[in-house]
């Protein structure tokens, strides 16, 4: 336990390190990313990338479970107005000890603010009220989907530009049998059953996902950080109001476990998975990022299965395969590895 905590703080050091050099990428150059991976960048990168995308995962795979124990006596928009707060000003502490200020001017900050609601204020609001109504494995086959959403958006929008490679759209399809596998059809079959309106939020929090990494491209001149930083802070600024004028969280009476999973949403879930994702969408692009959703959903799994004692059958060890393989496919460089250059 101990060198898997040195490992992870290591890892997170290596992170901030990478993103406080701030490299300059443009955003046409960062739009091609979004198809083939950099031609500079070497297997040990990839790796490191595809190692991230994997942490990422199993961080947000946890919150559906986290979120689960929170609604309980924690209604949605509270929930989303406090796991952000706190993870904006520990994103905006963090930025200032590695000596990074956010900007200021109003053209940025408008940005952050679009950037706070689709990465966050609309798709944390949207689960949390989803999973009052429908199962968590329900919900993880409906938020499996961004990459779904995220290939679809640019077939419409750059069609004339550049064809998705056979590769990646293999990927994506694979990634989402696997999905399918691991969580098992019986959660489909449950779909004429449930609240209709909860199954929609989940696929509209699942289509936030998919947009939020392709205008989250623009601040690919910003250190990681900071980015994180100022869109959870855009994402705390427009949900703070809304809970405090409709749901006046102070009248509550919290359990012990609900404030815990709360504050672990917000330091684990969202402010250190922000850092790890604005790095993702960098070096892996809108397409890459996003194919973590599979991996996300087969962690979901993974842990309901460990804590909720839920079967862990063969079915979800051939869908986890699948879920890995499509993400490899979504992620990796177009050309031979064998190739020169």
């Amino acid at each position: 336990m101990r060198s898997d905590s040195s490992e992870h703080g290591a890892l997170l050091r290596r992170i901030l390190k990478v993103s406080s050099r701030g490299a300059t990428v443009n955003t046409q150059a960062s739009a091609t990313s979004f198809n083939a991976a950099p031609s500079g960048r070497n297997q040990f990168n990839l790796a490191l990338d595809i190692s991230l995308m994997m942490l990422l995962s199993l961080i947000w795979g946890s919150s559906f479970t986290l979120i689960k124990v929170a609604i309980e006596t924690i209604p949605p928009l509270t929930m989303t107005a406090t796991r952000a707060t706190i993870a904006a000003l520990l994103l905006v502490l963090i930025a200032r000890m590695s000596g990074l200020s956010l900007p200021r001017d109003r053209e940025t900050w408008a940005a952050f603010l679009i950037q706070g609601l689709l990465q966050s204020a609309l798709p944390f609001t949207l689960i949390n009220w989803g999973e009052k109504h429908i199962a968590s494995g329900l919900a993880g086959v409906l938020n499996a989907t961004p990459p779904i959403f995220a290939l679809l958006i640019t077939l419409v929008t750059r069609r004339n530009v550049q064809r998705i490679p056979v590769q990646k759209t293999i990927g994506v399809g694979a990634g989402f049998i696997g999905v399918l596998v691991t969580v098992g059809f019986q959660s489909l079959r449950d779909i004429d059953t449930t609240a209709p309106l909860a199954q929609i939020a989940v696929l509209v929090a699942s289509l936030c996902y998919a947009l939020a990494p392709m205008w989250g491209q623009r601040f690919s001149s910003l250190p990681a950080i900071v980015t994180a930083a100022g869109a959870m802070s855009g994402a705390a600024i427009l949900m703070l109001p809304v809970a405090v004028i409709i749901e006046r969280p102070w009248t509550l009476s919290l359990t012990p476990e609900a404030a815990l999973s709360v504050i672990v949403l917000a330091i684990l879930c969202t402010a250190i998975a922000m850092i790890i994702y604005f790095r993702l969408i960098r070096t892996l692009g809108p397409l890459g990022t996003t194919s973590g959703s599979y991996l996300r959903a087969g962690f979901a799994v993974a842990l309901g299965s460990l804590f909720l004692g839920e079967d862990f059958t063969w079915s979800m060890i051939a869908g986890m395969v699948l879920i890995i393989l499509g993400v490899v496919a979504v992620t990796a460089p177009l050309r031979s590895p064998w190739s020169k250059g």
